[in-house]
């Protein structure tokens, strides 16, 4: 439990520092990404707050609360500390991100039951790097058949990437959800009107809004999130012609493009309960 004074308490000298996500790990997403964490900075009226970008990061930035987007390991190394010696929050838990992997968090959906994308399949497969998450077009890539998946998985080897998440193309809807702790959920169809990283959702073609048990959905994300402590986060999941579902992306702090005012407002919220709490 991280700790603020009475008197910080009291008369809102609660410090925060809000740290935006390097570019790297925002591919054609830089704008969105930084727009939902400044909407919550904006929210944070009764708290100082200054915001930097995480290669401006250093262990002498002192604050009560990292409010952190960032994914550089040095990032990572210096609000785990902050955490762990420290006793500061940190949203995300910097402690959990250093161990956050694609390949990580599809382990825990086998083991734990949630349903996730089979190995195998008669669809196509996708090939994406288990490590991180994706940086480019490259890390994420649909293949016609085993040949082509083989073939596919060599290459990201080759590029040094040596954790790939295989699974098989599921034909559905896609779907993009979004979360904050275990109160606020919203999914949307990306082909109805929203915007694509790198285009991969016409895979799937024009959502046919097949019904689904969306509270289903709902209870299986937030155990997922609290599985991998994380308190903002998004995915994808996509929904089949006989209403299954199969999550197969999850991720921290997405952009919240589509409910981005709602988001913040819970953000906002959860911080301010961290801080009440103390």
């Amino acid at each position: 439990m991280f700790q603020i004074s009475q008197k910080q308490k009291n008369f809102f000298m609660v410090k925060v520092l809000a740290i935006r996500r390097d570019e790297r790990f925002s591919p054609n997403s830089v704008d969105v990404d930084r727009e939902i964490l400044h909407a919550v900075v904006a929210r944070l009226v009764h708290y100082e707050v200054k915001t930097i970008d995480e290669a401006q990061l250093t262990m002498a930035d002192e604050a009560d609360v990292y409010i952190s987007m960032g994914r550089l390991p040095q990032t990572l190394r210096r609000l785990k500390a902050k955490e762990e010696e420290y006793n500061r929050l940190v949203v995300n838990s910097a402690k959990a991100l250093e161990s956050f992997s694609r390949s990580g968090v599809e382990r825990l959906m086998r083991v734990n039951g949630i349903p996730v994308a089979p190995g195998k399949g008669y669809k196509g497969y996708w090939v994406k790097r288990g490590d991180a998450a994706a940086q480019s077009k490259n890390d994420v890539v649909y293949c016609a058949n085993e040949q082509d998946m083989e073939a596919c998985v060599a290459k990201f080897r080759k590029r040094g990437v040596k954790d790939v998440v295989v699974s098989a193309h599921i034909e559905g809807d896609l779907i993009k959800f979004y979360g904050v702790g275990n109160r606020f959920f919203r999914h949307y169809y990306p082909t109805d009107g929203g915007r694509s990283k790198f285009g991969d959702e016409a895979r799937n073609g024009v959502s046919q809004h097949y019904p689904f048990d969306v509270e289903a959905l709902q209870n299986d994300v937030f155990r997922l999130a609290e599985l991998v402590h994380m308190d903002v986060y998004g995915g994808d999941c996509i929904v089949d012609g006989k209403g299954n579902y199969f999550i197969i992306d999850f991720n921290d702090w997405p952009s919240f493009s589509r409910c981005r005012d709602e988001a913040a407002d819970a953000i906002a919220r959860l911080i301010e309960s961290f801080c009440a709490a103390g």
